[in-house]
């Protein structure tokens, strides 16, 4: 049994807290949402981000981080990443020992390209880090809290840290883990498939069908593997769990907010309309924005990202920026 410090009381981290009690280990949950932490205490729900579900009793909620991070031996980050640096600088405040980090979010940082482990390595005291595992692949918190069955990775560039934490979530009832040697290639994965699930959502918006939609994620995939590739990712790791797995899932599903907001610009909102009409943050578009920059860096050729960002930050309309996609130099696949 261990100890594990939560931080974000959202969906996510509310669906990961509750697999982790019932795998029987200590669970301490920290927001600063006074309401939220109150409900989750008394009322073991989460009806904000979670509606008609019920969380294990013994998760325990606090507002006070010291208090949460007291004899944790894992810190679970589940926190948007527009928020992560100024989140960790707090944890580093807090922090008085050697932990775990395990991460749960997807995001790149848009000006400096970061993926989340150098945020945490940047962030944190490097006597207070025992190691870095990102919890990534195809997985809705809908679903999760619900007990359905979902399959992930927990990476790591130290396996055994990865396979240490493959532990601590699995759960031989509905969720498997498996463990994955390619930090790079999971964290940037699990980021660049929100772009194409926004682009998913704009042409599910606009009208198009299942034929486009397969041809998106087909080729959105080539895409996330060429700039995943340049950065330093295994091959492989882009055709599995944390790469296509979490594609599909999340340019498929009505549960992915990355779809919603693009299914909303489809439909002819702006970019600003269609968030502010999203109850939960939408990663995509600040991937999006890294990853345009990103592979502008380094060469590296992108259109469906490209025609992805001119819609969100370009403000093209979407069916001027599809014609030139399909007016495009024809070539071998």
């Amino acid at each position: 049994m261990s100890t594990i410090s939560v931080i974000g009381a959202g969906s996510w981290g509310s669906a990961l807290s509750l697999i982790l009690a019932d795998n029987k280990h200590i669970v301490n949950i920290y927001d600063l949402d006074d309401n939220l932490i109150n409900e989750i205490n008394n009322n073991h729900t989460n009806g904000k981000y979670l509606p008609n579900s019920k969380l294990p009793h013994s998760i325990t909620g606090y507002t006070d981080l010291k208090q949460a991070l007291k004899g944790s031996e894992v810190i679970l980050t589940v926190v948007p990443t527009k928020v992560m640096r100024s989140v960790l600088c707090n944890v580093n405040t807090n922090l008085d020992h050697e932990v775990i980090f395990v991460n749960a979010s997807k995001g790149i940082e848009p000006d400096t390209f970061k993926r989340v482990s150098e945020i945490v390595y940047e962030e944190i005291e490097a006597n207070k880090i025992k190691g870095f595992v990102a919890l990534t692949g195809p997985s809705h918190a809908e679903e999760v809290i619900q007990r359905m069955l979902t399959v992930v990775s927990a990476a790591s560039d130290d396996l055994d840290l990865a396979q240490f934490i493959q532990k601590l979530f699995n759960n031989d009832e509905y969720f498997r883990v498996y463990a994955l040697n390619d930090l790079i290639g999971a964290e940037l994965g699990g980021s660049l498939k929100n772009i194409i699930a926004l682009a998913a959502g704009i042409i599910s918006g606009l009208g198009y069908g299942d034929n486009t939609r397969a041809a998106l994620i087909t080729r959105g995939l080539v895409e996330m593997r060429r700039l995943a590739v340049k950065a330093g990712a295994k091959e492989e790791t882009l055709f599995g769990l944390t790469g296509i797995g979490d594609l599909v899932v999340t340019a498929t599903s009505i549960h992915s907010r990355n779809f919603q907001a693009g299914y909303k610009i489809g439909n002819g909102k702006n970019l600003q309309e269609a968030l502010a009409s999203m109850t939960m943050v939408v990663e995509g578009v600040r991937s999006c924005e890294a990853a345009y920059k990103y592979a502008k860096e380094l060469d590296v050729d992108m259109p469906i990202t490209f025609a992805v960002y001119d819609v969100l930050f370009n403000k093209r309309e979407p069916r001027d920026v599809i014609k030139e996609l399909m007016c495009r130099t024809l070539k071998l696949e």
